[in-house]
């Protein structure tokens, strides 16, 4: 039997804020379900997003779990959505609430500019992840799962309707334990998000929803010299389970409340208004340690280690208001949208040195000793307290117009941005301050053969506001950025066949990004990055039990224009050239095997350069996952509802690299090997 799942009556989709289909946006969209994330193993956003075109996900390796790192077209995405509203992130720290998958229906990642409905966004894209919502009909499923790492997971997932009430429930709740990668650290999470469906009447629906995780391990945040890791070093070598800290002093907890509400009121056929609500409280405390090039001696492998930890809060409330409608004035239909956003965050970061790791001795890296902090005997160095606040208004309006097979989307959105930031050591206070606003606007068309060919085009700007001041006081501008876009869609009639092609090209002025000879210091704020490329993406059924996703992207970036720094001509880090992957499955349906499902995906990462200066690449990696399914109740009726699946990441423990410069470096993920057990009833 076919499973419809009801995304809920307040869903709008990424790309639009209305409840069209992304087929109808003439810019890229990829749309991955809860089916194919439980297919695959997925535990964060990042392992989510690994099939999809355009996208360069886990830049920090396998091992640093605590954060989404990835970058959509080449430019870095430092803020995801949930449910259409962005998840604070405390400027310039660590503190950002961060997801867990078995929460999600489904996530949508929109490629290139969406500053026009959502504000301040890189203009790559975004992603927004979508919650699972109440379902009147009854349903729990329950999950145990066990694997490498000594993987302990529990999960139970339950909705329906309270009685013959107006009301409708869901309640999440998830358990999960394993060692870490690399040596000495763990992971650790608790999940619990309830929420419930009110249909007040025909025209009024209310959602209200409390997301509550608490992760009381998250693995390690060090990185290790790309010398005895990428090149050979006549005194050493790492491993993928190399821990560069120490584990006397290598604490990462966070701990996390979202609380929100969503009103959506139909005033008629054609006028509906939806309120979306959301109150964050955040805190993250490590322990940690980092290096600098000067710390490292490649000769012997001795690195020295800064030891340092962060006390981060942060409270936040972000709120958007939407009025759409749909009206014809002639032959043209109107799906209209005005909107009014606002956030807010307040933030508060305690910063402390205690000195280096050369007080208890030598550490080595080829042989090193996880064993030599004294906590007794560390005494700060240096203190700093940092007290952040953002303010965001954005006043916005949409309309998608349909002229028979012709779309036209044309869009403007006017931000309001402040931000500040009072830091205070031992040195005095400084104030830091940016005050910007800015006009976003997209224009696209697309028409729809019969043949279910359609081509589009469209022309989409961004606006990426850029908090603090530099030392010499004088602020930065903010970055904007221009795109232009050419494609076709297909779609066969029975939906059995998607296609997209999507060629681009990217321009972003003022671009913000660490300078090379002092990442500790001043960001430079240089000319002109560009970024062009080409995405191809495809789904086919080719037979009622088989089917396959093919995606391929090729990614030309490079800084433009720089007076100075020495980086005009240079590609940034973090984008291959190349980038490919296929994914299919097949079930079988009789005989011996009847109720399988065999699956599983290929994934190639071209090379990519080792730092800003272009002075090395990172070499190419090809992976190659497995997922195997069985349906249990072809053993036993008794078993209707439980399914057994096996899942293999990286089968065959490739080794590779991702680096920010030569001095910090991260392993890829290694194999990791998944078996959990499903009952749904």
């Amino acid at each position: 039997m076919e499973t419809i799942t009801v995304l809920g009556q307040a869903y709008r989709n990424t790309a639009t804020k209305t409840s069209l289909t992304p087929m109808e946006t003439p810019q890229g969209v990829t749309v991955i379900d809860s089916e194919l994330l439980s297919e695959r193993g997925v535990k964060s956003l990042n392992q989510a997003l690994r099939y999809v075109p355009g996208v360069t996900t886990e830049q920090k390796g396998g091992a640093v779990t605590m954060y989404d790192t990835f970058n959509i077209r080449g430019f870095d995405v430092n803020q995801s959505y949930y449910d259409g509203l962005v998840l604070q992130y405390l400027n310039g720290w660590n503190l950002q609430p961060q997801i867990d998958p078995i929460a999600l229906e489904q996530v949508e990642v929109f490629k290139g500019p969406t500053s026009v409905l959502y504000g301040s966004m890189p203009p790559g894209g975004m992603v927004n992840m979508i919650a699972k919502t109440p379902q009147a009909t009854d349903s729990t499923e329950v999950n145990f799962a066990t694997g490498t790492n000594n993987l302990v997971e529990a999960s139970i997932d339950t909705t329906g309707q309270i009685g013959d009430s107006d009301f409708s429930y869901r309640i999440i709740a998830l358990a999960r334990s394993k060692d870490g990668q690399v040596d000495h650290t763990e992971e650790e999470r608790f999940v619990f998000a309830p929420s419930l469906d009110w249909n007040v009447s025909d025209s009024t629906y209310i959602n209200f929803n409390l997301y509550y995780q608490n992760d009381p391990a998250m693995g390690m945040n060090s990185s290790l010299p790309s010398s005895g890791m990428i090149s050979d070093n006549p005194a050493g070598s790492t491993s993928p389970s190399t821990f560069a800290g120490d584990k006397n002093w290598s604490t990462f907890e966070r701990e996390f409340l979202l609380a929100g509400y969503k009103v959506n009121h139909d005033f008629n056929d054609t006028w509906s208004f939806l309120q979306n609500f959301r109150y964050m409280d955040a805190k993250l405390y490590q322990e940690n340690t980092y290096h600098l090039e000067s710390g490292f001696d490649p000769v012997t492998g001795s690195l020295d280690r800064n030891i340092y930890s962060t006390d981060e809060t942060s409270t936040g409330y972000t709120i958007d208001n939407q009025l759409s409608g749909s009206f014809s004035t002639g032959k043209v239909e109107h799906n209209v949208l005005f909107g009014l956003d606002y956030q807010k965050l307040d933030g508060v970061s305690a910063y402390s040195e205690f000195g280096t790791t050369s007080q208890f001795g030598d550490f080595n890296i080829f042989n090193p000793n996880n064993d030599m902090i004294e906590r007794d005997a560390l005494n700060s160095t240096y203190d700093a307290r940092d007290n952040v606040q953002v303010e965001q208004l954005g006043l916005y309006f949409q309309d998608q117009m349909r002229i028979d097979n012709l779309i036209i989307i044309a869009g403007g959105r006017f931000d309001d941005y402040s931000s500040s930031s009072e830091y205070s050591d031992s040195y005095g206070d400084t104030n830091n301050a940016a005050d910007h606003d800015n006009f976003s606007y997209r224009v696209g068309a697309m028409y729809e053969f019969e043949s279910g060919f359609s081509p589009f085009a469209s022309y989409a700007t961004s606006f990426e506001p850029v908090a603090g001041t530099k030392k010499d006081g004088s602020t930065y501008k903010p970055e904007l950025a221009e795109q232009l876009e050419f494609g076709v869609k297909y779609s066969s009639d029975d939906q059995s066949k998607t296609m997209a092609v999507s060629l681009f090209n990217i321009v972003k002025s003022d671009a913000l990004m660490a300078d090379p000879n002092d990442p500790w210091g001043d960001k430079l704020q240089i000319g002109e990055i560009e970024s062009r490329g080409a995405e191809f993406e495809s789904h086919w059924y080719m037979t009622d039990n088989f089917d396959v996703a093919l995606n391929y992207t090729y990614i030309d970036m490079e800084i433009t224009r720089d007076s100075g720094n020495g980086l005009q001509g240079k590609s940034p880090i973090y984008v291959p050239k190349h980038a490919a992957s296929l994914w299919s499955n097949y079930f079988i349906e009789d005989g011996a095997l009847a109720g399988m499902r065999i699956g599983g995906g290929v994934r190639y990462v071209g090379e990519m350069q080792i730092d800003a200066m272009n002075t090395d690449t990172v070499e190419a990696y090809t992976l190659v996952d497995l997922s195997l399914g069985y349906d249990l109740s072809e053993l036993s009726g008794s078993l209707l509802g439980a399914s057994v699946n096996l899942v293999a990441n990286n089968l065959f423990n490739e080794e590779y690299y991702t680096c920010y410069d030569t001095v910090n470096c991260w392993y890829g993920a290694e194999r990791n090997i998944e078996l959990n057990f499903k009952y749904n009833f």
